[in-house]
């Protein structure tokens, strides 16, 4: 079967996997250059760890700005054309890692890179639930999740062998390449979903149902940063060691947890699974604070990786549950901007407790915040469309 007698006979499924590719390209240039940017600050240009630290992290908070405004430009003008943009907005920032600025000029692509980011995901997850049976939107959201999650577990290893082979030019070349093919992929697929016309109603930027989930999602991606950014000293500090190895069984969790129970949302309802993925978070951060040896570690791991993989589709889920289908854009674009909120506030929090308390505190603190996103998520409104939750 050729690639247009497909597109002819299931119209969604290859629009998703446009979509799916496009965001996949983006996220692969991201994570390309997550390795090798902090190595360059301190490297060549002479900066400090603070500065690498600034540098990589400044794309998370362009993109809780951009994500609203890129969710409501998908309502009012279709999902495709920010689809398409955000890449080339992407691409910009990979070739201004070519600009002699030093690390003013790197946080600048940075803060431009989560924007084209920004865009990208929330238009492209608002498209993505456009294209799904509403029975089946919590598995598309789970499954176009793994384009992210993809970009960034191989994009390293892509980051890493250009570097060794082109040094770091070749690194920024493929940053700035890679968005942009992804661009044209999102040019082809077809958009069958009508443009919206504007009703002369103001609505927020931020629409109110989008509030509780997006406060539980910044709740369980402090788990994440604080994983992300500490398990590593942690576990040296307990005179364990393998930080890298249970950082990559979450990392491995996360993405079988996607392929194998994204059913998981839509079957038993997204209220209770947002409310169990929060407790196994709370359950694995626990363990791995209390860790004295690699298998308790591994095995927190895991439980976070479970709780963490399935707590976004769940979370969104219901804030499609509880808009319009004219809201659905900006709603989507308000809730993923929780994700980097968590990240970019979780991350220095983590590093101030651990400094002040040890790491071990970190993650218990952690573990609270997962298990208060739980109550949020239970008190967060059933949703008009859905029975299940």
């Amino acid at each position: 079967m050729t690639v247009r007698t497909l597109a002819q006979r299931r119209p969604n499924a290859a629009a998703f996997a446009g979509v799916f590719s496009a965001t996949l390209l983006c996220f692969l240039a991201v994570g390309a250059v997550l390795p090798v940017l902090p190595r360059y600050v301190v490297g060549p240009l002479g900066g400090s760890d603070l500065e690498a630290g600034i540098v990589t992290g400044a794309f998370a908070f362009a993109a809780i700005v951009g994500r609203p405004i890129g969710g409501r430009i998908a309502h009012r003008r279709g999902r495709r054309p920010i689809v398409v943009a955000g890449p080339i907005i992407a691409g910009a920032a990979g070739a201004m890692y070519f600009l002699p600025f030093g690390v003013a000029g790197l946080v600048l692509a940075r803060l431009v890179l989560g924007w084209g980011d920004g865009w990208v995901f929330t238009a492209g997850l608002a498209w993505t639930v456009d294209l799904a049976p509403e029975e089946r939107r919590g598995r598309a959201i789970a499954w176009y999740g793994l384009a992210v999650w993809g970009g960034l577990s191989v994009g390293p290893l892509v980051g890493e062998g250009l570097l060794a082979i082109g040094g770091y030019d070749a690194v920024w070349a493929f940053a700035a390449a890679s968005p942009l093919v992804g661009a044209l992929v999102a040019r082809v697929v077809p958009d069958r979903r009508s443009v919206s016309v504007a009703d002369g109603v103001r609505r927020p930027l931020l629409p109110r149902a989008a509030l509780r989930p997006g406060a539980a999602l910044f709740l369980a991606n402090v788990g994440y940063a604080t994983l992300a950014g500490f398990v590593v000293l942690h576990l040296e500090d307990q005179g364990v060691g393998g930080g890298t190895l249970v950082f990559t069984a979450c990392a491995v969790t996360v993405v079988g947890a996607r392929l194998l129970l994204a059913w998981l949302p839509d079957r038993v309802g997204p209220r209770r699974c947002a409310i169990g993925c929060a407790i196994a978070q709370a359950i694995g951060l626990g363990l791995i604070a209390s860790a004295h040896g690699l298998p308790l570690a591994i095995a927190g791991a895991v439980a976070m990786g479970t709780g963490f993989s399935l707590s976004f589709p769940s979370l969104a889920l219901l804030v499609v549950d509880r808009v319009e289908e004219r809201d659905r854009g900006a709603a989507m674009g308000g809730f993923s901007s929780f994700f980097d909120l968590g990240v970019g506030i979780g991350a220095p929090a983590a590093g101030a407790i651990s400094a002040a308390a040890g790491y071990a505190t970190a993650f218990w603190v952690a573990a609270g915040f997962a298990a208060v996103g739980a109550v949020v998520a239970a008190t967060t409104g059933r949703g008009a469309s859905r029975s299940p939750s």
